[in-house]
């Protein structure tokens, strides 16, 4: 059976409409009106092998905030979603990713417990039509809204853009392997029975 989320969420700031499959091949048909954020979704479904269709209409006159924070809203709750019960999967996911001249590590756990660890240099600006401030953004309301542990680094810096990609796609790879199931796993993986 599928792991997947479909989820509409209205306010007079966004409309998004999301449909999230953990157990994809990468596919994507995604639409934000901001062209750089929808190239990050593009590589974190791409590189997790999540399918992911995402449709957002947002108040982009007054700028990409609330288009990039809820979509992130929205991606959260998609996952918790999708994971469901927990049973049987690995829940800690960690991935160290090269991008050209970057190096950037994203560790998670889905625990249950909201927590968002960031530490990303930088250069204050756009990259396209996103706010270079609205990568953290994004990474705390997916982290808030999916009740997980995340945690965002960059190791080596370089230019804006490899560093939000790298991060994107790093953050990627630890979910595709904290969603994964371990047959030696039979229950969920916690001392206290439950996450």
């Amino acid at each position: 059976m599928e792991r997947s989320a479909q989820i509409e969420r209205n306010t007079k700031e966004t409309q998004i409409y999301m449909k999230l499959n953990l157990d994809g091949s990468g596919k994507t048909q995604i639409d934000t009106g901001v062209g750089f954020f929808d190239h990050m979704l593009d590589g974190f479904a791409r590189h997790g092998l999540f399918d992911l269709e995402v449709k957002v209409k947002g108040d982009l006159y007054v700028d990409d905030h609330h288009t990039i924070e809820d979509t992130g809203i929205v991606l959260g709750t998609a996952i918790r979603q999708a994971v469901g019960d927990k049973k049987g999967i690995c829940r800690y996911g960690d991935k160290i990713l090269p991008m050209d001249e970057v190096l950037a590590l994203c560790a998670l756990d889905l625990c249950g417990r909201p927590y968002f660890s960031y530490d990303a240099p930088f250069v204050p600006g756009r990259m396209g039509d996103m706010s270079v401030e609205m990568v953290k953004e994004f990474f705390y309301a997916v982290s808030y809204s999916a009740a997980m542990n995340l945690h965002l680094k960059i190791l080596t810096a370089g230019n804006n853009h490899h560093m939000a990609e790298a991060m994107f796609k790093a953050f990627a790879k630890a979910l595709d392997r904290a969603t994964a199931y371990d047959p030696r796993i039979q229950d969920v993986l916690s001392t206290k029975g439950t996450l």
